[in-house]
């Protein structure tokens, strides 16, 4: 299967499993808050579980929990990033965010929850030995927590009031946290699952976790909102520091080409088997959404 297709499956495959996860729960605004949030998006962190777990010989229906546990922990951070005390977004994937459609309560309340669904998620015996869940638990509080997506998120709060720019570096690592640590996760999971070497996946999940930052300042800039189903510009009316604001726009997209090539450099010794992990790279920059 093309990665168009595959990408539109899998999409299918973690919203069908996050739903029956939230199948039978307490029949509360809460409840249907979640269900809102998990539904739609393109799914790719799921998307590289699967793909990843694919490639080194694991059936996706032994997979499919850690994607599912990828993406409702996206979820609750997209659901909490929306708020009025941090970015203060009234439109997600082309509806209202959570708190506009219910109340800031019920939103920070749907979002914790999924973030333990998550783990719940995890603890799934498909997904092998007690040991490799345990990895995998550890591995997602690794970089959803004050290591990873937190200590990102907290680094890009502090810097709307540092009275200064960012410097290239410190953008890098902002992002590394905030979007790097979850996509690092998610192409390397596979690889836990199947219990083999994570390196190479370590090595295009870094690239690619860059590779889509940069790709989302460039469509700050340049991208729809009728495509992208946010509100965008918002980076430049902040007045924050971005990689197009750093480079340009040129300078931001040959950047993210070369991170590309890095990333299809890292799966070289897999072959033809990593024709959908590479073609992922090749759309994460080429995306308007």
């Amino acid at each position: 299967m093309r990665f168009p297709e595959r990408l539109a499956a899998d999409a299918g495959l973690c919203e069908a499993r996050l739903l029956a996860a939230l199948e039978g729960r307490a029949d509360q605004p809460v409840t249907d808050a979640m269900r809102y949030a998990v539904r739609g998006g393109k799914r790719l962190r799921g998307f590289l579980v699967l793909e990843g777990a694919r490639m080194l010989g694991v059936p996706e229906e032994r997979a499919v929990s850690a994607a599912a546990a990828i993406e409702a922990l996206h979820a609750y951070s997209l659901v909490h990033d929306d708020l009025p005390c941090m970015d203060d977004d009234d439109l997600r994937r082309g509806q209202p965010t959570v708190h506009k459609k219910w109340d800031e309560a019920t939103a920070v309340l749907a979002g914790d929850a999924l973030q333990t669904l998550a783990f719940e998620l995890l603890c799934d015996p498909a997904l092998g030995t007690a040991e490799v869940r345990m990895e995998l638990v550890l591995g997602l509080a690794r970089a959803s927590g004050i290591d990873g997506m937190v200590l990102g998120q907290a680094l890009d709060i502090a810097a709307e009031t540092a009275g200064r720019s960012l410097t290239l570096g410190e953008i890098t690592a902002l992002q590394a946290g905030k979007t790097g640590a979850l996509i690092g996760f998610a192409a390397e999971a596979g690889a836990v699952i199947a219990v083999a070497d994570r390196g190479p996946l370590r090595r295009y999940a870094a690239a690619l976790g860059l590779a889509f930052q940069i790709a989302d300042d460039i469509l700050d800039v340049t991208g729809d909102e009728a495509k992208t189903g946010k509100r965008l510009h918002k980076d430049a009316e902040a007045g924050k520091a971005t990689f197009v604001s750093l480079l340009g726009l040129d300078g931001a997209r040959s950047r993210a080409a070369e991170l590309v090539a890095e990333a299809e450099a890292a799966l070289a010794g897999y072959g033809k088997s990593a024709a959908n992990l590479i073609a992922a790279a090749r759309f994460v920059i080429a995306r308007d959404s």
